[in-house]
């Protein structure tokens, strides 16, 4: 089998101006990034916000292995499918970050033959969005050191400056740093440190901000830190986020490119699931929706993380109403949830499957809460045995979930059309009834301890010092209304990522609290979740190289 980056050097792409024709996108409304990635413009979600929205469709997980179980792969290979069946579909995806793109998982546009393409493109600069968003949220760093070395007027407290600087790599050495070191010319030091971008308020509200109006705004109540009598002090007191929208003015516009199969699929912003909300912004999937009659979208990492924060966080800020998801698992994932190390997961062992299953069931019950019909789909490797499929197709079905194997890796759209049939009879019989979780105006404790024991299954909830200095400090200054945004491992229900399967009893510990005011939620930190990730031993990027013909290989 030919690697990923190989079989995407050998696409046979359309222009991108024939592809947004599929979808009655006229060449004035693109702005074009070379000949395959275009910018869709300002002025056409106006032209079409009276249309009918199409049917919107969530690919979600089961907690994952490291390396991920396909499920970019799945929504790709998805939307191929439902194109092949004659629909009018779009995928909306996330944009990867440079971090795990050259640390452990590579690159991060989908996988085999459902991919969206230019794949060494996307994964690297793409449109620039990401670099962008380092830039307004690095001058607002700059502006905010600016301001106390001229003479402080806003009297912040540079002891409680709680905005950090960004790049959108991994790199653990710049976790803690001091900054205005060298003599008074150089500014006061202080203790400073980096988060990586896609974990940027600003990458946030890109991803939740309606229009530049609203982007500007959002920007303005970003709380960068407190003043001398603990009053918070906010980008717009230092007059920053005029020209922090500038710089954004256009990362804010979606971007649309295509997949091996040349379906239509619009990417835009990126905030990592375990970190921020994991979801790509409102504006590309309201305007998918306008443009489709099936829109299928991805949340990151399991559907602890990001489908919960699709449902509580995205589609309560724009009004969204999903009608079906897809829930993506993986026979050696199970086992791997039922105790099963890494190196034998190819092995049959229907023991370990039986036992890993708890955490699919967890899952789908999960979804249930919402009132949100749930196909589940398994995407095949070639070491699944008979007798394990039939083992989760047959639990599945008892859970009350439709179940599809899926081939998208192996066959592209040709080897989704189980799943697209599925997915097509679940939205033509089945009634979403979609309601979210919690009341986002009851109490930091009660919103916390609502997703840790419904969705975690935790028993208890316990906050650190630290933690219940912040959620006083949030109460005080009447910015507790919010949504909430847990940061936490992605590999288990609970925030310690060695309890696999379904854990019971266990506890959560939220050790810090969060306010993103610009963005709208509040982030709670658990277990030892880093807003800078760190680099493997033998990172993706040793293997990452460009040829003597230009063309990038080892992306994956």
């Amino acid at each position: 089998m030919k690697t990923d980056i190989e079989i995407a050097l050998e696409a046979n792409m359309k222009p991108i101006t024939e592809i947004a024709s599929q979808l009655d996108i006229a060449s004035d409304d693109l702005e074009l990034y070379g000949k395959y990635k275009a910018k869709i413009s300002e002025n056409l979600f106006d032209k079409l916000k009276d249309k009918k929205d199409g049917k919107l469709v969530l690919v979600t997980a089961i907690n994952p292995t490291p390396a991920g179980e396909g499920k970019t792969t799945t929504s790709v290979g998805l939307g191929q499918a439902l194109c092949k069946m004659g629909k009018k579909a779009i995928i909306a995806l996330r944009e990867p970050s440079l971090g795990p793109c050259m640390g452990v998982k590579g690159g991060a546009a989908g996988g085999g033959y459902s991919q969206v393409v230019p794949m060494e493109d996307i994964n690297l600069h793409f449109t620039g969005d990401i670099h962008a968003i380092s830039t307004a949220h690095n001058l607002l760093s700059a502006m905010i050191d600016n301001h106390i070395q001229q003479g402080n007027e806003l009297q912040i407290d540079p002891r409680q400056i709680i905005w950090k600087r960004v790049v959108d790599l991994n790199d653990r050495a710049l976790r803690n740093i001091v900054v205005g070191l060298g003599g008074k010319a150089h500014g006061m030091p202080r203790e400073d440190g980096y988060m990586i971008t896609v974990a940027s308020e600003v990458m946030a509200i890109l991803c939740l901000a309606e229009d530049l109006d609203d982007l500007k705004k959002k920007l303005g109540e970003i709380i960068v830190a407190y003043n001398y009598k603990g009053e918070p002090v906010r980008a717009k007191d230092l007059k920053a986020n005029g020209a922090m929208a500038a710089l954004l003015k256009d990362a804010i516009k979606p971007n649309l490119v295509q997949t091996l199969e040349n379906t239509p699929a619009i990417i835009h912003g990126g905030p990592f699931a375990n970190i921020a909300h994991g979801c790509n912004s409102i504006r590309a999937t309201k305007l998918a929706l306008k443009l489709a009659d099936i829109v299928v979208t991805e949340a990151g990492f399991g559907a602890d993380l990001g489908a919960e924060k699709f449902f509580d966080i995205k589609c309560r800020f724009a009004n969204l109403k999903p009608d079906a998801v897809v829930l993506v698992a993986t026979i050696r994932a199970l086992k791997y949830n039922g105790g099963i190390p890494k190196d034998k997961l190819s092995i049959e062992n229907l023991e370990a499957l039986k036992k890993g299953f708890a955490n699919l069931r967890k899952h789908i019950e999960n979804i249930k809460l919402y009132n949100v019909p749930v196909v589940v789909t398994l995407n095949a490797f070639l070491s699944d045995t008979k007798e394990e499929i039939d083992y989760v197709r047959k639990e599945c079905e008892k859970a009350g979930s439709s179940f599809a194997i899926s081939k998208v890796w192996e066959k592209g759209g040709e080897g989704g059309l189980e799943l697209a049939q599925k997915v097509i009879d679940t939205l033509e019989n089945k009634k979403s009834d979609f309601k979210l979780l919690y009341d986002h105006n009851a109490s930091i404790k009660e919103k916390i301890e609502t997703i840790a024991q419904k969705i975690y299954g935790a028993k208890k909830v316990s906050f650190t010092s630290k933690a219940l200095k912040d959620l006083e400090t949030i109460e005080k200054n009447n910015l507790d209304k919010m949504p909430i945004c847990i940061a936490k491992t992605q590999y288990s229900l609970s925030d310690d990522p060695s309890l696999l399967g379904c854990p019971k009893d266990f506890e959560i510990t939220v050790r810090e609290l969060r306010i993103s005011a610009g963005a709208g939620f509040i982030v709670a930190l658990t277990g030892e979740i880093m807003t800078m990730p760190g680099l493997p031993k033998i990172p993706a990027a040793v293997k990452i190289d460009i040829n003597e013909k230009g063309q990038i290989i080892g992306l994956f």
